[in-house]
This record gives structure tokens, C-alpha cells and sequence, in this order.
């Protein structure tokens, strides 16, 4: 492993090397520090950083622990950002946004700050995301377009592009993301790395207003995923800030295990119930089928019925724009984007009458997921219906011949999943011909994040594209 740069080395390895003093979370540190110097000009993955004397002084007080035998958490000494739309102390808080371009510096940490500082992990930075999580391309006049590393013409794909570029490009071992359309999962499946959208409540969240809510949830990002399931025994656990929580003994993801493939049964769903998908993409996951086929794994072809789920998911999502931007307004904030501010005037001008169908419809079609899940251990499906765009483009606007006009419109591939309130982890497919990554997504029962990354770690093995270097930076 001495001959890989610290960079490429895997959370758990630089977590382990760390923890028997093999190596020094200062090396680490330095290590990835030195990477960002080198790539950040041209990915644009952060949006704003720690002094590096400060990242420094973090990494010799993990060293220190260590030394001194103190009981260490399961990220201790690893370097990370939080995506900028969540607050860490010392840093502002910009939403990807003009409107937020006087922003001052954080004075507390949000919940998931506290919990990966808890954990060992040295937060040095921010994200990029688009202006307040819009969309699953990043661009922004706060920090301009988050560029893929495996082709700087192209988009790292968002909201958590930041973390998705920083990832692939060696930046970071972990990040985070959230996702109520795809977030996590676009960006995971364009830079060939592993998201996972968990069960709602799996991480603890402080959100302001309806707490309760499943629909936006914050999950975990690493390049594969063992990483993944190192960071939730970090970040998850019960919490009394949040009725959602569920997990009680967060240890149980650090003991996951890749399932023996001969065990493992999937669904396939070549379409995600009916979208345009490019064939390339299409022509990359038929071949990852085989490969699985071949290893051991059964896949029984079906489509679970997800009827509904676009006017379901498109009247929550907007509802929560609605409530959103009102705080936004009364704070006095301006400058915000045409396609935000549409939304908001959308999600104020729902009807109760509406919203409450929308709930009703989500719950139904959580409850055809869960029967149809009794059946295979997962269901896969396409992660995006494309592969990476063009970095000029705000979205796609069109795939395999039908034409979006909305931004959201070409995200249904992940928005269908997250109405079913189950835990999808996207994960590395294959290639296109012309080299851009394809990922699929792996959908599983409710409050099984363990078990769906354990099959995770199984599909990973035996199609061997984690892990590989992206080819448009320096290696």
C-alpha cells in the first residue's frame, strides 16, 4: 500500500493506519492538502476552506489522542468537508447562492458536524452545491461550475457535486451529501464513486420546521462502500433532536460485510418504470447484469409499480420550497435564481387538499415498495438516464428524444425512488464507450442500510470499478 499515494488510500485504511500509528493523521492531513493545491483550480470542488495552519494544528491534536491512548471514534483523523448548505462553525454558509455572498462565519455546528467531529473526523471546508440544493447539476455565481474529474468539460453533477469531484479526484476519503431528488446519487453515479440516500432518520438531522418530514434526508459519500458504511457508524445514532432517528447502536455499519453473491437475489428494472434512458447507458448496465449473472447473482426481471410518484414527489418537493422560501423572504433576502423562485411560488399556491394527496400517494406507494421487496433483496436501477453533461448545460434537456423543460424533469430516475421512502444506494455500473462513469441504483427495505450496503460491497467485487482513478487530472 506504501507505493499508493495517501490519497488513494481507502477511509478505512487511513482510519486503521491512523489508530495503530502506522501513519500520522498530520501526513494525512498533509496529504490531501497538498492534492488540493494541486486539482482544486481546476474541479472546484470548495467553496471555502480552513486556514491550513488550522487544518494542521486539527491533525497533530488527532495525533496526540492517539499517542496519548484515548478512546478514538471511527473517522478519527480523517480530513472532510460538509456540503454548503449545512453550517459548521467558523465557516460561512453561502447555499451556493448571491444571495448569501455577505454570509458570515457560522457560530455553531449543525448536528451533522457535531456528529462527524464526535466521530474523529477534521472538518476543513465546504462543498460546492448549487444555489440552496437546486437541481443535480452544481453551478453557482458563488463558486461557478463543480467540474468531473473524469472529464473537466463536463459536470461533477449535484447538489452534492462538491463532495461527489472532491471524492473522485482524491481530495477527501469521505463526504457528505443530502438528497431529496437524487443529490447524492447523481453526483455519485458521474464520478464513479458510492452514495448512499439511507433510510430517513439514519443520519440525524437538526432541520428547522417539520422534522418529521422523509422526503430530504442526509446520507453518506465515499469511493465505495465499505467507506460508506464506515461514515454512517460515525454519523448515525439516535439523537433527541430528531424524531426520525432510529439506529441504535451505530456500530453495527462498521461490522458490514460483503454478502456471498450465491445469496443474494435482485429485481431489474431496466427503466425505472418507464423513462428515457440513453442507450449507452442502457448498453453499460445490460453488461454490469451479465457480469453479476455470471458471478452468482440471480436477477429476476420487474418494473414495481411507481404510479404516481413524479405528481407525488414533484408537490412535496415544491411545498417544502414554498416553506422555504418564505423564511428566506422574511429574512430579507434577494438575488435568488428564476428556477428557486418559481418553486417557491409554486409550493405557496399548493392547496391543503393537494399536499395531503400527495402524503397520502407517497404512503401507498412506500407500502407496494416494501411487498415488492419481499420478494428479491433489491431492486436495481438506472442511476441517471445519461452520463455526465456538459458543464455549460443548467440541465439536460433532453434524453433519448423526449424533451424536459423543467429542471427537475430528467432527475425522475432517482425522484421516483425517494418517494418510496426506502434506502437506494447508487454505486459504480460501468463505462460509456467514450470513458464516463454509469452507476446503478440499488433499492432495499426500509431500515436495511446494513444489509443493502453489505450487497453493495458484493456487486462491487465482482464488477471492479471502484476504486479506479479518473483520467482527466493527474493521478
Amino acid at each position: 500500500m506504501t507505493e499508493i499515494p495517501l490519497y488513494r488510500w481507502s477511509a478505512r485504511a487511513l482510519a486503521d493506519g491512523i489508530a495503530a500509528r502506522e501513519i500520522s493523521a498530520a501526513e494525512v492531513m498533509r496529504a490531501h492538502l497538498d492534492r488540493i493545491a494541486d486539482v482544486e483550480h481546476d474541479v472546484a470542488a470548495f467553496v471555502s476552506m480552513v486556514p491550513e495552519a488550522e487544518a494542521m494544528a486539527m491533525a497533530d491534536a488527532a495525533d496526540r489522542a492517539v499517542a496519548a491512548g484515548e478512546p478514538l471514534g471511527p473517522l478519527h483523523g480523517l480530513p472532510t468537508g460538509v456540503k454548503d448548505l449545512i453550517d459548521v462553525a467558523g465557516l460561512p454558509t453561502s447555499h451556493g447562492s448571491a444571495a448569501y455572498l455577505d454570509a458570515a462565519p457560522a457560530t455553531s455546528d449543525s448536528v451533522l458536524a457535531e456528529n462527524l467531529r464526535r466521530a474523529g473526523a477534521l472538518i476543513i471546508g465546504k462543498t460546492n452545491t448549487p444555489e440552496v440544493g437546486l437541481g443535480t447539476l452544481t453551478f453557482n455565481p458563488v463558486r461557478g461550475v463543480c467540474r468531473n474529474p473524469w472529464d473537466l468539460s463536463r459536470h461533477a453533477g449535484g447538489s452534492s457535486g462538491g463532495a461527489g469531484a472532491a471524492l473522485a479526484a482524491g481530495m477527501l476519503p469521505i463526504a457528505d451529501g443530502s438528497d431529496s431528488g437524487g443529490s447524492i446519487r447523481y453526483p455519485a453515479s458521474f464520478c464513479n464513486i458510492v452514495g448512499l440516500r439511507p433510510t430517513p432518520g439514519t443520519v440525524p438531522t437538526g432541520r428547522l420546521g417539520n422534522g418529521w418530514d422523509p422526503h430530504g434526508v442526509l446520507g453518506p459519500m465515499a469511493r465505495d462502500s465499505a467507506d460508506v458504511a464506515l461514515i454512517l457508524s460515525g454519523i448515525s445514532g439516535l439523537d433527541r433532536r430528531a424524531p426520525l432517528s432510529w439506529v441504535p447502536d451505530a456500530a453495527v455499519f462498521s461490522e458490514v460485510a460483503p454478502l456471498p453473491v450465491e445469496q443474494i437475489c435482485l429485481g431489474w428494472s431496466p427503466d425505472v418504470g418507464g423513462l428515457p434512458i440513453d442507450p449507452e447507458v442502457r448498453q453499460a448496465l445490460s453488461r454490469a447484469r451479465e457480469q453479476l449473472e455470471a458471478a452468482g447473482v440471480e436477477i429476476i426481471d420487474l418494473e414495481p409499480d411507481l404510479a404516481g410518484a413524479d405528481e407525488c414527489w414533484q408537490a412535496i418537493e415544491m411545498f417544502g420550497f414554498g416553506t422555504d422560501g418564505s423564511a428566506r423572504f422574511a429574512e430579507g433576502r434577494t438575488g435568488f435564481r428564476d428556477d428557486y423562485l418559481r418553486n417557491v411560488a409554486e409550493g405557496r399556491a399548493l392547496t391543503a387538499d393537494q399536499y395531503a394527496a400527495a402524503l397520502a400517494q407517497r404512503t401507498q406507494i412506500f407500502r407496494r415498495t416494501a411487498e415488492v421487496l419481499t420478494k428479491v433483496d433489491a431492486v436495481i436501477y438506472p442511476a441517471t438516464p445519461v452520463a455526465a453533461p456538459a458543464a455549460e448545460l443548467e440541465w439536460v434537456p433532453e434524453v433519448d428524444g423526449v424533451v424536459f423543460d423543467r429542471y427537475f424533469l430528467w432527475q425522475r430516475a432517482a425522484c421516483r425512488l425517494t418517494v418510496t421512502g426506502h434506502p437506494v444506494l447508487a454505486t459504480p455500473a460501468g463505462f460509456t464507450s467514450g470513458g464516463l462513469p454509469v452507476g446503478m441504483q440499488l433499492l432495499g427495505p426500509s431500515r436495511g442500510d446494513a444489509r443493502l450496503l453489505a450487497i453493495g460491497m458484493a456487486v462491487e467485487a465482482v464488477l471492479g470499478h471502484v476504486g479506479r482513478v479518473p483520467t482527466a487530472i493527474p493521478a
